[in-house]
């Protein structure tokens, strides 16, 4: 059908009203995330997205130089987060715990590197106390005074909380005491009751998981945020799940990107459950995830696409249907390569540079609270990726 608002032609009548608003810039109801949700024009969902992306960021795509940490696969919920490959119990084969040495020795990757941000996060490890984090971070410090410290997710400051007899602020607040900058976004799942119920009974609810986030706001840490799809979740539990996070961001200011995350179902229970193997999402889904964040997110500048998981390709491709953020060159990746992954486990600076530049972008390395460091890369020599 012809389109008034200038986006070309939307086939999906559905889509007018909505791209009227996004011209307008007004903000979207739920009803229309479902409506989003509901397309099969992903070419006419791209473009709106793609508009969307342009008036907030232009042809600026940001990434970090960054490496990824992971202290422990060790995790209480190793038995009822049936969607997760990474989690161990303490005497299981594969499990391991890293003494702070050997943090240290594999954070060593990043001298002489580009790294800037540490990211660091693992699982619920019944006897690591609060200290173990303290001292981690203190350490890193003293040996990479330069690099920012992302770490711990929410349920993992919950779960220090409730070891050390703590609230959760006075977790947050020894954390940032000792280096800790910001948080990372994950085990936010979906918040829909009955989905967590299905995938992950245990773990902090989504009212919960606001809090910690909330908190971590009020104490000036900024943080990320994210949602798991293509498991088994509708529709209206994923828009149910963003207008959850778009009313902390109006309440507080302090999300710095929206990552949606593709579910994975290898060497995971609910993967068996489901009866599926390889990659969950497709990439109809995977751009489709992006581009209703960009649309519905009127108050989150930035929305990343997370290589790892959704391969290269599709992030590239993703840079059209209104990402903004590429995950950054992460050293070794080990929780979603646990779960199937395909991909490498590190994307070289240069990659990064050259996967943006060719998808007609602007590539911006930045730091962790997204100002821009670099812009020009006419002289760049790539930079050789140490040994793990």
């Amino acid at each position: 059908m012809p389109d008034s608002t200038g986006f070309g032609r939307l086939r999906d009548s559905a889509l007018q009203p909505i791209a009227e608003k996004v011209r307008a810039g007004v903000r979207l109801e739920p009803a229309d995330g479902v409506a989003l949700y509901a397309t099969s024009d992903l070419l006419g969902l791209g473009a709106l997205a793609d508009f969307a992306n342009q008036r907030q960021n232009g042809d600026r795509v940001f990434f970090s130089a960054n490496q990824h940490i992971n202290p422990t696969n060790v995790c209480v919920l190793r038995n009822t987060c049936v969607f997760c490959s990474f989690a161990r119990m303490p005497k299981e084969d594969g499990a391991y715990t890293r003494s702070l040495e050997e943090v240290y020795a594999e954070a060593e990757q990043a001298r002489g590197m580009p790294t800037r941000e540490f990211h660091i996060v693992g699982g619920l490890h019944p006897k690591l106390r609060l200290s173990y984090y303290t001292d981690m971070f203190r350490g890193l410090k003293a040996r990479h005074p330069g690099v920012h410290i992302k770490a711990l997710t929410a349920v993992e400051i919950a779960h220090l909380a409730r070891i050390e007899k703590l609230s959760i602020r006075q977790v947050l607040e020894e954390l940032k005491s000792s280096g800790l900058s910001t948080l990372p976004g994950g085990g936010a799942e979906v918040f829909s009751t009955a989905v967590r119920a299905t995938i992950a009974e245990r773990k902090l609810t989504g009212a919960e998981w606001i809090a910690v986030h909330r908190e971590a706001h009020a104490l000036g840490i900024p943080t990320n945020c994210t949602m798991l799809y293509g498991h088994v979740e509708t529709p209206e539990d994923r828009v149910e799940h963003l207008t959850m996070l778009r009313d902390l961001q109006d309440d507080t200011h302090g999300f710095l990107t929206y990552i949606p995350l593709a579910y994975h179902p290898d060497h995971n229970q609910l993967g068996e459950e489901l009866g599926r193997v390889g990659s969950a999402t497709t990439g109809y889904e995977d751009l489709k995830n992006v581009a209703v964040a960009r649309l519905y997110f009127d108050n989150i500048d930035h929305i990343k696409t997370h290589w790892p998981m959704v391969t290269p390709f599709m992030s590239q491709l993703a840079l059209a249907f209104g990402c903004d953020d590429v995950e950054g060159t992460v050293v070794y990746e080990r929780v979603y390569h646990e779960a199937g992954a395909r991909t490498d486990m590190h994307m070289p600076y240069g990659r990064l540079v050259e996967l943006i530049r060719g998808a007609g972008k602007q590539p911006v390395e930045r730091d962790s609270l997204y100002q821009p460091i670099r812009e020009s890369f006419d002289d760049m020599v790539e930079e050789p990726l140490a040994a793990v």
